[in-house]
């Protein structure tokens, strides 16, 4: 029966055949193509969106470093805002920045003050308590500024990346003066 029917398709014939209809092959392949392109789209979309908010950090963090004036609630608003125009990030980016004295008997950071825009609390002594991993270790009573992003980006595509939380974590030291104030209670 097996001989039979392999006579009647004459599948050796069928597998040494190489001519074809390109336009069938093209229309097999299209949706395969197509969703190829889209996701290293939004691959490379999203390695974009990581590369520019660890820039727009470090800028916003190397503003922060540069103040010899104390900061203030304007201040900060100012750098959401700012955080918010250079990542085109999707909902409300939140931003944290948070100045620490390093005490060297202790070998720990304190919180010289923390302040936050968007949906992420201050910084506490007990946050900071294990950050000598994170920070590098200073001299006793120097300070460091720590600025912290929080954003969110969504792939343009659907294509198995879901919505990403970018986190940065930059450290400073300021620069024209021995810490960085701020000056009111928001």
């Amino acid at each position: 029966m097996w001989q039979s029917l392999s006579a009647r398709l004459k599948l050796s014939d069928f597998r040494r055949k190489e001519d074809g209809s390109a336009s069938l092959e093209a229309l097999i392949m299209a949706p395969a193509m197509f969703w190829i392109f889209m996701a290293m789209f939004s691959f490379f979309h999203t390695y974009q969106e990581y590369s520019v908010n660890q820039k727009t950090a470090y800028t916003l963090s190397d503003m922060i470093s540069r103040e010899t004036l104390p900061l203030d609630g304007l201040y900060m608003d100012g750098l959401q805002d700012m955080l918010g125009y250079m990542t085109h990030s999707t909902g409300d980016p939140a931003i944290r920045v948070t100045s620490l004295k390093y005490n060297a008997t202790e070998k720990r950071f304190y919180v010289h003050w923390s302040r936050v825009r968007g949906s992420v609390t201050p910084v506490s002594d007990a946050d900071v308590a294990t950050w000598t991993s994170r920070v590098p270790i200073l001299a006793d009573g120097e300070y460091i500024v720590i600025t912290e992003t929080f954003t969110k980006f969504d792939p343009p595509f659907k294509v198995g990346l879901l919505r990403q939380d970018i986190d940065n974590f930059v450290f400073t030291r300021p620069r024209y003066a021995p810490r960085v104030l701020y000056e009111g209670s928001v």
